[in-house]
């Protein structure tokens, strides 16, 4: 049985200020998603625009408040959507990841069906097969 993982790259000043990776740290983490593909292991995985060109939206009483960026404090920059048999094969993976020093990621469990008990009811199980299934067959 495997688990997934989202890896979030954590934002840095430079990645907020918009400065982009050079070519030879672009292609190591090219190398290194390839080779995370081929082991059957990473299932997707993207950089993130700065917060300056995004938004955040608060559900507080009647209409959801939009606040647009930028914004301070711990920030995304990217991340990967990995399958591994454990957290510590997942850490394993990304260690051996081409970051410079500084950087940092975190990574998280994802839920399972499973994981949710009674309250997940079959009917809900079925929903989410059902859309699972139709985002699969989306083009690209």
């Amino acid at each position: 049985m495997t688990m997934r993982f989202m890896v979030i790259v954590k934002a840095s000043k430079d990645s907020e200020a918009g400065v982009m990776p050079s070519t030879e740290l672009f292609e190591a983490m090219g190398r290194f998603n390839e080779e995370m593909i081929k082991a059957g292991v990473m299932q997707a995985g993207e950089g993130l625009h700065p917060t300056s060109r995004g938004a955040r939206i608060k559900y507080t009483g009647s209409a959801p408040t939009v606040t647009r960026g930028p914004f301070t404090g711990d920030l995304a920059a990217g991340f990967w959507l990995i399958d591994t048999g454990s957290l510590d094969e997942a850490i394993g993976w990304i260690k051996r990841a081409p970051f410079v020093p500084g950087d940092e990621v975190e990574i998280r469990q994802i839920y399972a069906a499973e994981d949710f008990g009674e309250t997940f009811t079959p009917a809900l199980r079925e929903q989410e097969e059902r859309l699972r299934a139709e985002v699969a067959k989306r083009p690209g």
